[in-house]
């Protein structure tokens, strides 16, 4: 006889928000830092790093929503 253990977690994605704009994504975390999503690649990037704000496939964010909905960091053009 088997016996099959199942865990069940509790984890769940933080809801992101996605804006067009920085300055939307800024008003509506003012105390969190405003990321480029590069939707196909599942990064983001900060400002001053090259590829922010660029690409047709990106929107702008909140960090901690982004790192909670999966995105990881950009280490490319980092100052």
């Amino acid at each position: 006889m088997a016996l099959m253990a199942c865990c069940v977690t509790n984890a769940a994605a933080i809801p992101l928000t996605p804006f067009r704009y920085e300055a939307q994504a800024q008003r509506y975390c003012p105390d969190d830092t405003v990321v480029w999503l590069d939707l196909g690649k599942g990064v983001y990037y900060r400002k001053g790093q090259r590829r922010y704000a660029r690409g047709g496939t990106g929107s702008f964010a909140c960090r901690e929503e982004a790192r909670g909905s999966g995105y990881r960091r950009s280490l490319l053009g980092v100052r």
